[in-house]
């Protein structure tokens, strides 16, 4: 486990101009470094009044066209994205004493994405994500044991139907933040905000 003293100072002149671009080096570093589940994200939604609500899911894929994750479209999380489609990312690398922080928007994969994605999953997954009413209240656990066995049963033979009312998300960043563990809690703060022409400004914030 790192110390303090050991982490890397986090300096203008050092990142890339792209924070797509510097989110992949740090991504890549904390693979490298065995964070588990680095991909993992806290994810946060607000419903129209303003009511916030905050979940960890898996980042399965991110490029210049920004972060997709997947879930039902009829989950708290759904739903709160269909009303207000703004979302925010968290990533937190532990042992390297970082943070990424990602806000935009958000808009649904297309249904083709999506299926590739279904399809690409561990069949057990799929019978579970259509057996699951994401968020809705259930009578016992049995209750999601009996519907998986009931449609692995009934699929022997073929592939499960694909959930109708499940999909991906893909989050369009507007602002990324990076953030970097320093001692005596002076740690360093990079902000990059899009502009209208497509550059982004980096601004470093007070901790």
């Amino acid at each position: 486990m790192s110390s303090v003293s050991d982490f890397i100072p986090l300096r203008e002149e050092d990142v890339d101009p792209d924070p797509l671009v510097q989110f992949a080096t740090w991504f890549e570093l904390a693979t490298q470094a065995g964070v588990r589940a680095a991909e993992a994200a806290a994810l946060a939604t607000a419903a129209p009044d303003g009511v916030p609500s905050v979940r960890m899911v898996l980042v399965k894929q991110f490029d210049a066209r920004g972060f997709v994750f997947y879930t039902s479209y009829e989950s708290r999380k759904g739903i709160e994205l269909a009303a207000n489609p703004h979302a925010a990312l968290l990533f937190y690398w532990m042992p390297l004493g970082r943070q990424v922080r990602i806000e935009g928007t958000v808009k649904r994969t297309t249904p083709e994405q999506t299926a590739a994605y279904i399809r690409s999953r561990p069949r057990a997954s799929q019978l579970s994500a259509i057996a699951s009413p994401q968020s809705q209240v259930i009578a016992s656990r049995e209750v999601l044991e009996r519907r998986v066995a009931e449609l692995a049963a009934g699929n022997e033979s073929s592939d499960p139907p694909l959930p109708g009312t499940w999909g991906g998300f893909r989050l369009y960043p507007t602002s990324f933040e990076f953030w970097q563990n320093r001692e005596d809690r002076l740690h360093d703060r990079l902000r990059y905000t899009s502009a209208d022409d497509g550059r982004w400004t980096i601004e470093r914030l007070a901790p």
